[in-house]
This record gives structure tokens, sequence and C-alpha cells, in this order.
């Protein structure tokens, strides 16, 4: 279920990005559509202000990276002509194998998704996504995904593995970073005990989802402090955080 040394060692460039929602908000111009960034412009920001992106920027970041290092990669996602579209990315091993591959859910690894593939399994496995321990339940085209987590815990996740067509992702990617939520998000995995834990930051809380279950954090008492703890959790700019997360229709009254 694992991937092999070639397509881990690109995932693993992708170690400290955070998912996050804040960076589209910075980005967007009311006064015309905003066009999805190009991975020169993803890392000329993140090296200036630590950003990362959506799930969009993230999967079309992972497949850049993936054709430079010589690993065939095609994007997917669900409901990707939707306001609610996800966007993940499969990569092909030297052996045609297909590897699901999503930095917008902050899995930690790649994971193998033929069904027919002797190395495949359908049991519960953990070390793939923090907190949790995953089971998938493929057919050739689509794909679910269970999450069983602490306490009885429980989600499902659906993707289609076929390949979306370039101009097709393309569209959707902008319709992405012109649909803007009212709710700031950050999501990134963070080391905690002996594990890798999942941080999030939604709807003005924060907690840590891990093999023990959830831990809420105390709330913060500014804007300033929201950001500072963002900048701690992802090394977002603390500046640019505060920023942003002003400009959110939610602010609760207490923050501003």
């Amino acid at each position: 279920m694992f991937p092999q040394a070639p397509i881990l060692k690109t995932w693993k460039k992708f170690d400290q990005f955070a998912m996050e929602t804040l960076t589209k908000r910075w980005n967007y111009n009311s006064d015309k559509p905003f066009q999805q960034r190009s991975v020169s412009q993803m890392k000329e920001q993140r090296e200036r202000f630590g950003v990362s992106g959506n799930c969009f920027d993230l999967a079309i970041w992972l497949l850049d990276e993936f054709k430079n290092d010589g690993i065939e990669a095609y994007p997917i996602g669900h409901e990707i002509q939707s306001e609610d579209a996800h966007a993940a990315v499969i990569a092909l091993d030297e052996n045609g194998r297909r590897f699901l591959c999503d930095l917008g859910d902050q899995w930690l690894l790649p994971i193998l998704v033929d069904a027919n593939d002797e190395d495949f399994s359908g049991e519960k496995l953990s070390g793939f996504f923090p907190g949790a321990d995953i089971q998938l339940k493929p057919s050739h085209s689509k794909l679910e995904v269970y999450y069983h987590r602490p306490n009885g815990r429980f989600s499902v996740q659906a993707y289609d593995l076929q390949p979306v067509d370039g101009s097709d992702f393309e569209k959707a990617a902008e319709r992405s970073q012109n649909h803007l939520n009212p709710h700031p998000l950050v999501e990134c995995r963070i080391p905690y005990k002996k594990e890798t834990a999942h941080w999030e930051f939604d709807e003005w809380k924060s907690f840590i989802s891990s093999a023990e279950g959830l831990h809420p954090e105390p709330p913060a008492a500014s804007i300033e402090e929201w950001a500072i703890r963002i900048n701690e959790k992802t090394g977002y700019n603390k500046e640019v955080a505060g920023q942003v997360l002003r400009e959110f229709k939610t602010v609760p009254s207490s923050l501003l």
C-alpha cells in the first residue's frame, strides 16, 4: 500500500505545507475574476510569506513537481464542477500502479488504490492519515475512503479516479479561487507526542486530532493571537495572516 521511493521523494517536499484558504482571500480582487496562480507565483509567495494555498493550489504544484521528477501523474477530484470541488492527484509508479496523493486533506502518505494489485488491502490501515485509521473501498473509476477515528467517530470521502482534462481542471481551480467561504480555514500536519497529528483552525476555533482523540485548544483573544498561532503551526507570515483574517465576514465582534 506504500509508495516506492521516487513518488515518496517528491511527496515529502510538501511535508511542511498547510492547506489553507487565507491565501485566496488575500489574492482576491472583487473587480475582476481571480485567476489560478501559476506554480512560479506560488513559489514566490511561499518564499516571501510562508503561504501555501487551497487543495487546487497544492494539487497543481504537486503535479508540477512530479513532472519535473519524471513521474507520471494526473489530476482527479470530487464534484469537480461544483463550488464544493475537491482536488487531488494520482501518481503512477514504474509498474503503472496508481497512488492517491491528497495534500488538500493533509494525508501523511500516498496510498495504493488498485484493488486488483497483490499489495492492496481493504482492511483498516494506520500511518496514512493523521488521527485516523483509513479503509479503502475502490472500483476502477471510483474510490471511497472510510476514516475511523477515536471514540467511534466515522466519516467518508469520495473520489473520482478518472483523470480530469487539463482545461476542465484549470476552470475548476479558478472557480474555486473565486468562491470565498465566509470562514477562514487552515489545516496542517504537526508533531504531537510520538505521532504526526492534524491541526485545524476553522470557524474561529482550533483543535488537534490525534490517535488519542480530539483536543480543543483555548480560544485566542484577538486577531493578532490567532495570526501568531497560525504562524507557529504553519510558518504563515503573521502580519499577512492578521490582515487576511480581518477580511473574513465572520470575524467575531470580540476579536475586532
